[in-house]
């Protein structure tokens, strides 16, 4: 597994960091709403962190946050922040659990308003194509995108966070040019 050649930034030394870059970063596997909403509450997490940490705890949050159940998420009451603040399992910031809870509310009305999540990201990009660049933390688009959120309430939604995301649900195609997932400017459709 460790043979061909990678982006730098993914560990080698860990598995699940290999499996998610060869099988998951970056590439546009999924368009349900729990799993953009899954992603979306785990790059919230990853504010001041490094993804590697989010990643080896991702079952975790899946166990604890209800397999991302976006409903069950919006109507979390305080005893449940409680539960949340006290698992020794997940990342314990109680200021990142409240906007968990509140974004799961704005998603939801976000997607019943497009009829989907996916839809309203696509609505930022005229020609629905994957955008292929490189070397980039924020964009135009992730500028957009994260003024739009942030209007709507939603917190932990700059443009890094959100240009990351969009890199993590391949919005963003940015294998780097040595890596054996790289791909040239080809015209993918969302």
């Amino acid at each position: 597994m460790n043979e061909m050649k990678r982006c730098s930034w993914c560990n080698l030394n860990n598995e699940k960091y290999v499996i998610y870059h060869d099988k998951e970063w970056s590439k546009l596997l999924r368009k349900d709403d729990r799993y953009l909403f899954e992603l979306l509450v785990l790059e919230l997490f990853q504010a001041g962190l490094s993804w590697e940490i989010v990643l080896n705890k991702r079952e975790d949050f899946k166990a604890a946050f209800d397999d991302f159940d976006i409903d069950k998420i919006s109507k979390y009451d305080e005893k449940k922040i409680e539960e949340l603040i006290n698992n020794k399992k997940i990342i314990r910031n109680k200021n990142k659990i409240i906007a968990t809870i509140n974004n799961a509310k704005i998603f939801l009305e976000i997607s019943k308003k497009y009829h989907s999540f996916y839809n309203f990201l696509i609505s930022f990009i005229p020609d629905r194509k994957v955008i292929f660049e490189n070397d980039k933390t924020s964009s135009a688009l992730s500028d957009d995108i994260s003024k739009v959120l942030s209007s709507c309430k939603m917190k932990y939604v700059g443009s890094k966070i959100i240009y990351s995301y969009l890199l993590a649900i391949g919005i963003i195609s940015s294998h780097e040019k040595e890596c054996f997932l790289y791909l040239e400017n080809k015209d993918i459709c969302l």
